[in-house]
C-alpha cells in the first residue's frame, strides 16, 4: 500500500519523517501534525509506505497512462469481483475464463496464453498464474491498471499491460465493517472487515478481512460458493523499519459452465440452460498464500524494501462440455447438444523473493530517482487431465442413429440431466512444468531541467524451464533456458502545474508453456510498444474539481505467437506448433476520474483499440489459416465505461444516487473463423442512504433495460452469456 498526500503550497517533507507522521503518531497527534504542515511547507509528496516497483512519483510525472480504481468507485458499481472491476476500464477486454473458472482478460487487445488464467499482481506479487478461481474484490483497496508491456521493471508478463491489486493492510485505529447482501437468484453474501490496534505505543497493527457467498444463477442448476479470509498484521519495529505479513485462504465450488453455443442456422442456445451435468458436482479451487515485505528507511532519502512470497493452489473436479464441429449434433437439428467428458486436477506453487532500493541524489544540476532492485521466482505446474471424447460423424448423419449415451446428448429447450451414464475418461494429459528465473533491474528518472524528465530502464532475466511428460514411459524431460534484457525509455515535459505531456517506449516477454515437434520449448513471445500522451490535472479548469484526465495513442507489435507447425517433418510425427505469428494493437484511449465539490463524481474511459494479426499462418488449435489483418479474439474496436454518481442529503441523511452504462463493440469470437459476437449496452443504477453514521443501506440494479448479451467467447460452441436484470439489497454497519 502506498500512502500519498500532496498539501499546496509545498517543499518536502523528508520520507523518515513522512514514516513517523502516518504510523507512530496517534491520531490527535497526526491531527497535529498535519495543521503544523499546511502551515509550513508549499508543497509536498509524501510516500509512507513503499510499493516494489513503483517509485516516488507523482502521475503526471509518470510516462504511462496507468489508471488507478480506488475502493469508492468499486463499491459505486457494486463490484465483487476482479471481472467487474477491469470493466472500468476500456483498454481491458474479457477473455475466455475457462467456464467460469479463472480470470482471463486481455490489455490494448493483447492476451497471454488463452488456456491459461491471465497473470495479475498482488502487492507486487504474481498471483494470477495458478488455479485459484476468480479473484474476489474482498480486501482489496484497489486495482491498478498499468498500460504497456512492464518488463522492464516486473519481468515476464502479459503483452499488453499489468493489472496489479493492492490489498487492505492495517491502518493503525481500531474500526471495523459488516455488510449483508441479498440478491436475485437467492444470492447471499456477507464481509467483515475489522482492524485494532496492540502493544504499548500502538506498534502492532492487525486486520482481519473475510467473505462468505452462496448464489444460485440465471443458469438452471448452477450453484458456487465461496469463502474467503485474509488477516494481516503490519508491525513498526522502529520509526524507519515496518515489518508487514499478509495471508490470503479462498476456496470455491463452482460448476464448470461453457456458457451457450451458435449455429449460424439455428443461433445460440438458451442462456437459462446449462450445458453441463449437475451431477458432475463443483470444480474445487483452494488457494493459500502469503507475503512478507519488510521495508528500511537508512535515511531521509533512501530505503529498502524486501519481500517473500509463497502461494500454493489447487484445481480438481468432472465437467461435461459441449462437443466442436464434426461431433455437434446442435448444428444438425438446432435442438439437441452433444458432449463429451474430462476430469481435471491442476496444482501449482510459486515462491518469489525480491529486494529493491530506491533513493535520489543529484548530480550537479540533474535530479535523480534510481531504483535498483533484484528478485527470484519459482513457478510450479502440475497438470492431469482425464477425457472422454465420442467420434466424428459425417454432416448428413441422423442424430436418431447416434448413441445417446456416447454423446451425452442433452435437450437444450427441454434439458433432462443424468440420462446417460458417466463415463469413463482415458489419459489425456500428466505434465510437470518448473520454471525458474532471476532477474536484476535498475531504473533512473532524471530531472534534466525543471519541465523536463527523462527516465531511463533496464532489466535483465534468466530463466529455466523443465516440461516433463508423465504419460511417456519412461517420463521425458525437456529443459531449455533463455537470456532476456527489456529496456524501456520515457520521457515527461511539464508544460504547466497542472499538465504534462509525455512519450515512452518499452519492451516485454512472455515464457510459452509446451514444445516443439523437436522437443524443444517455445522462444518466449516477445511484445514492443510505444506511446505518446496528454495528462492533465483537474485543477487546470477549476479548483472546485479534483481528479484527472489522461488522452493517450499507442501501438504494440508481438511476435513469436504460437502457430499450427506444418512443416512435412513436424506433420510427420503429429500435431504440433512453432512460434511464428505476428500481431499488432495500436490505437486510442480517453480516461477520466474527476470529483467536484458539489458531490458529483464523473469516471469515463474510452479506448478505440485495433488489434489484429500482421502474418499469415496456421492457427495453433484448429490448424486453420489466419490471414494477415484478422482481427484478435474477443478484441472490441470500441469500447466504454461510464459511472455517474451524486450526493446529497434528505432530512439530514446522507443520500448517493449514480448510474453507469457500458459499451462493448462486436468483436471476433473464434480465432480464424468468421464468428463474432454482437456487440451490446449494459446500464446500471444504484442508491444508497446512511440513516445513522454506522448504517447504510443500498441498492443495485444491474443490466437494468434486461439486454441480452455475450462477454467473451473461445469458440461458437464455448460462448459466456451475460447475466439478465438483476438486483442486490446491501446493508452495512461500521463500527
Amino acid at each position: 500500500m502506498m500512502i500519498q498526500h500532496t498539501f499546496k503550497p509545498a517543499v518536502a517533507l523528508t520520507v523518515a519523517a513522512a514514516f513517523t507522521y502516518f504510523y507512530a503518531l496517534p491520531s490527535a497527534a497526526q491531527t497535529s501534525q498535519t495543521e503544523a504542515a499546511e502551515q509550513v511547507v508549499e508543497e509536498v509528496f509524501v510516500v509512507g509506505t513503499r510499493r516494489a516497483y513503483q517509485g516516488n512519483f507523482d502521475n503526471l510525472e509518470k510516462p504511462s497512462a496507468d489508471q488507478t480504481i480506488d475502493e469508492e468507485l468499486l463499491r459505486q458499481v457494486g463490484a465483487i469481483n476482479l471481472n467487474e472491476a477491469l470493466d472500468l476500464s476500456a483498454s481491458v477486454a474479457r477473455q475466455n475464463n475457462f467456464g467460469g473458472l479463472w480470470n482471463a482478460f486481455s490489455v490494448r487487445g493483447f492476451a497471454g496464453d488463452i488456456n491459461l488464467p491471465s497473470g495479475f499482481l498482488v502487492n507486487g506479487f504474481n498471483a494470477g498464474r495458478g488455479f485459484a478461481g476468480p479473484r474476489d474484490l474482498a480486501g482489496i483497496e484497489s486495482v491498478e491498471v498499468l498500460k504497456g508491456p512492464r518488463a522492464a521493471l516486473f519481468g515476464r508478463g502479459e503483452p499488453g499491460g499489468t493489472v496489479n491489486l493492492i490489498t487492505k493492510r492495517p491502518q493503525f485505529k481500531t474500526a471495523g465493517d459488516l455488510r449483508a447482501t441479498y440478491g436475485r437468484w437467492d444470492q447471499m453474501r456477507f464481509e467483515g472487515d475489522v482492524q485494532t490496534t496492540v502493544g504499548a505505543g500502538n506498534e502492532l497493527g492487525l486486520r482481519i478481512v473475510g467473505f462468505y457467498e452462496d448464489a444460485d444463477s440465471f443458469r438452471d442448476t448452477v450453484e458456487t460458493e465461496r469463502v474467503g479470509l485474509y488477516p494481516s498484521f503490519t508491525w513498526d519495529v522502529s520509526e524507519a523499519t515496518r515489518l508487514t505479513y499478509e495471508m490470503e485462504y479462498t476456496e470455491q465450488e463452482i460448476p464448470f459452465d461453457r456458457g451457450v453455443a451458435y449455429s449460424e442456422n439455428y443461433g445460440f442456445t438458451p442462456r437459462k440452460t446449462f450445458v453441463g451435468e449437475p451431477g458432475d458436482g463443483p470444480i474445487e479451487t483452494e488457494v493459500l498464500g502469503h507475503q512478507l515485505e519488510a521495508q528500511h528507511n537508512f535515511s531521509d532519502n533512501w530505503s529498502l524494501l524486501a519481500g517473500l512470497g509463497y502461494r500454493d493452489t489447487s484445481f480438481a473436479g468432472n465437467a461435461s462440455e459441449t462437443n466442436f464441429a464434426g461431433r455437434q449434433t446442435y448444428f444438425l437439428d438446432g435442438r439437441t447438444l452433444s458432449r463429451f467428458f474430462r476430469y481435471r486436477e491442476f496444482d501449482s506453487d510459486y515462491f518469489v523473493a525480491r529486494a529493491e532500493v530506491a533513493g535520489e541524489f543529484n548530480t550537479g544540476a540533474l535530479r535523480h530517482r534510481l531504483l535498483v532492485g533484484a528478485d527470484y521466482d519459482r513457478f510450479k505446474l502440475n497438470w492431469f487431465i482425464l477425457r472422454y471424447r465420442p467420434g466424428w460423424f459425417p454432416a448428413s448423419t441422423d442424430i436418431n442413429t447416434l448413441d445417446p449415451a456416447a454423446y451425452l446428448l442433452l435437450d437444450v429447450f427441454n434439458p433432462v440431466y443424468g440420462q446417460s451414464p458417466q463415463p469413463v475418461p482415458g489419459p489425456n494429459t500428466n505434465r510437470d512444468e518448473d520454471l525458474e528465473g532471476f532477474g536484476f533491474y535498475i531504473q533512473d528518472q532524471i530531472d534534466i531541467t525543471e519541465r523536463l524528465q527523462v527516465r531511463l530502464g533496464v532489466r535483465w532475466d534468466d530463466f529455466e524451464q523443465d516440461l516433463t511428460n508423465l504419460r511417456a514411459t519412461p517420463a521425458t524431460t525437456t529443459t531449455s533456458s533463455d537470456t532476456r534484457v527489456s529496456p524501456q525509455f520515457g520521457v515527461v515535459y511539464s508544460v504547466s502545474e497542472n499538465a504534462s505531456l509525455y512519450a515512452s517506449y518499452g519492451e516485454g516477454f512472455r515464457q510459452q508453456a509446451g514444445s516443439d515437434y523437436q522437443g524443444n520449448q517455445f522462444d518466449p513471445n516477445i511484445t514492443e510498444s510505444a506511446e505518446f500522451g496528454l495528462k492533465l490535472d483537474a485543477a487546470q479548469f477549476a479548483a472546485s474539481v479534483s481528479g484527472s484526465l489522461t488522452l493517450s495513442l499507442f501501438q504494440v507489435d508481438q511476435s513469436n505467437i504460437l502457430v499450427n507447425d506444418d512443416r512435412p517433418e513436424a506433420v510427420a510425427v503429429g500435431w504440433f506448433s512453432r512460434s511464428a505469428g505476428k500481431a499488432r494493437s495500436r490505437g486510442v484511449e480517453f480516461d477520466a476520474d474527476l470529483a467536484f465539490e458539489t458531490g458529483f463524481n464523473l469516471w469515463l474511459s474510452y479506448a478505440y483499440i485495433d488489434a489484429e494479426f500482421t502474418s499469415s499462418n496456421l492457427e495453433a488449435d484448429w490448424g486453420v489459416l489466419i490471414e494477415d489483418g484478422d482481427p484478435l479474439i474477443n478484441s472490441p474496436e470500441h469500447q466504454l465505461s461510464l459511472q455517474l454518481s451524486q450526493s446529497f442529503q434528505v432530512a439530514g441523511m446522507p443520500v448517493q444516487v449514480g448510474a453507469g452504462l457500458q459499451y462493448t463493440d462486436a468483436r471476433l469470437g473464434f480465432t480464424a473463423f468468421d464468428f463474432y459476437l454482437p456487440s451490446y449496452t449494459t446500464a446500471r443504477f444504484f442508491g444508497q442512504i446512511a440513516p445513522t453514521d454506522r448504517l447504510a443501506l443500498r441498492f443495485d440494479l444491474d443490466n437494468a433495460f434486461d439486454e441480452t448479451y455475450y462477454t467473451n467467447s473461445y469458440a461458437d460452441v464455448w460462448v459466456e452469456p451475460g447475466a439478465p436484470r438483476s438486483y442486490r439489497v446491501t446493508a452495512s454497519y461500521s463500527f
